[in-house]
């Protein structure tokens, strides 16, 4: 049989940054703190809505996920057209890049961010532009600087992943008077139920009065819904125009809408969990600091150690003693707050290391 030339690919393929998620646990003997899930299951209510849907399947769900819609400007108190569900966050932001930015444009963001940030940037032909953090934070000023006439589009990861610091009123609104108001912000809310520090801003609020500010939001952390991938963005109309343009048709699935929905509805039952993840989070803080390490102050469910050229050997040292986190090259380590029991382990073998 003759030779068959290979199909034709990007040649820069090769050199694109991966998306490294966190490995699945080997067994149930080993706590995953390694990927931010809530410990916790879903609510049997929930669990209900889902299986309810579940005699639907053979039918294409709601391509605009209206009843979804509707429950989140209720929730929200912003108008319907202004929300824009999607494949969780990171689906919504793929699709903000696509309206956004394309060859020859630049694309803001802090480093270390989320990962996904680079390669998204690098999918849509537009250039990453990546600012360092300042003391494990966004450097909002060195930001700014950056900006140029070709900057389409600046993410705002808030609190920030992995390092779970957080951007602060003041600062935001200085940085967003200084942004050109052709420049598209978006504010990655993922983590917002977790925050406690009042100074820290509610991005919904921030939009409100600025056109060129959108806010991304999810279902997989707070609300546990991790697996069905359902998250939207709160944008002005003309954004979120464009987004619904360039999303995938029937992204969200109806089993997706259904437990999105149920969610919302058991909110104050929810958010009861998202407390008890906040006190366990100061618990591993305050473990971790009197065990003597350094731990930055998050607003997220997770903690970051910066570790350099010794986060692989700590990584091995969890994941023998049963516990597993998510190293980040030779910078640190993250640490998802899990259930009680898995973060007891956890100090532990932090404690032990520094010895």
């Amino acid at each position: 049989m003759p030779a068959t030339p290979a199909p034709r690919l990007r040649a820069d393929v090769s050199g694109l940054p991966r998306y490294v998620p966190g490995r699945a646990a080997p067994s149930d003997r080993v706590d995953k703190l390694s990927s931010n899930e809530n410990p916790y299951p879903p609510l049997p209510s929930v669990v209900a809505a889902m299986r309810e849907e579940l005699e639907r399947v053979n039918r294409y769900p709601d391509p605009g996920s209206r009843a979804l819609v509707t429950d989140l400007s209720d929730a929200l108190a912003v108008p319907p057209e202004h929300l824009v569900p999607g494949t969780g966050s990171l689906g919504v932001t793929r699709d903000l890049l696509r309206a956004a930015a394309g060859e020859g444009d630049e694309v803001l963001f802090a480093w270390r961010s989320f990962e996904a940030y680079p390669q998204l940037t690098w999918a849509n032909g537009a250039t990453a532009v990546q600012v360092p953090l300042r003391a494990e934070r966004h450097d909002l000023e060195a930001m700014a600087h950056a900006v140029t006439d070709r900057t389409r589009m600046i993410i705002v990861c808030n609190p920030n992943n992995p390092t779970g610091t957080a951007v602060r009123r003041g600062e935001l609104e200085r940085f967003l008077d200084r942004v050109p108001g052709h420049v598209l912000v978006v504010l990655d809310e993922a983590y917002r139920e977790f925050v406690d520090d009042p100074e820290v801003p509610d991005g919904v609020q921030v939009y409100r009065e600025r056109p060129n500010v959108a806010v991304l939001r999810t279902f997989s952390k707070a609300y546990g819904l991790a697996r069905l991938r359902v998250g939207y963005a709160v944008a002005h109309p003309p954004v979120a125009a464009a987004l619904r343009a360039c999303a995938v048709p029937f992204g969200v699935s109806g089993i997706a809408q259904a437990a999105a929905r149920a969610s919302l509805a058991a909110g104050p039952e929810l958010l009861e969990r998202v407390r008890t993840l906040v006190a366990e989070r100061a618990r591993v803080t305050r473990g971790l600091r009197t065990a003597g390490w350094i731990v930055p102050d998050s607003q997220a469910n997770f903690v970051w150690l910066r570790l350099g050229a010794r986060a692989r050997a700590f990584t091995d040292a969890c994941e023998a003693a049963g516990i597993m986190v998510r190293p980040f090259g030779d910078e640190g380590v993250r640490i998802t707050i899990g259930a009680p029991g898995a973060n007891d382990r956890l100090l532990k073998i932090a404690g032990d290391w520094l010895v």
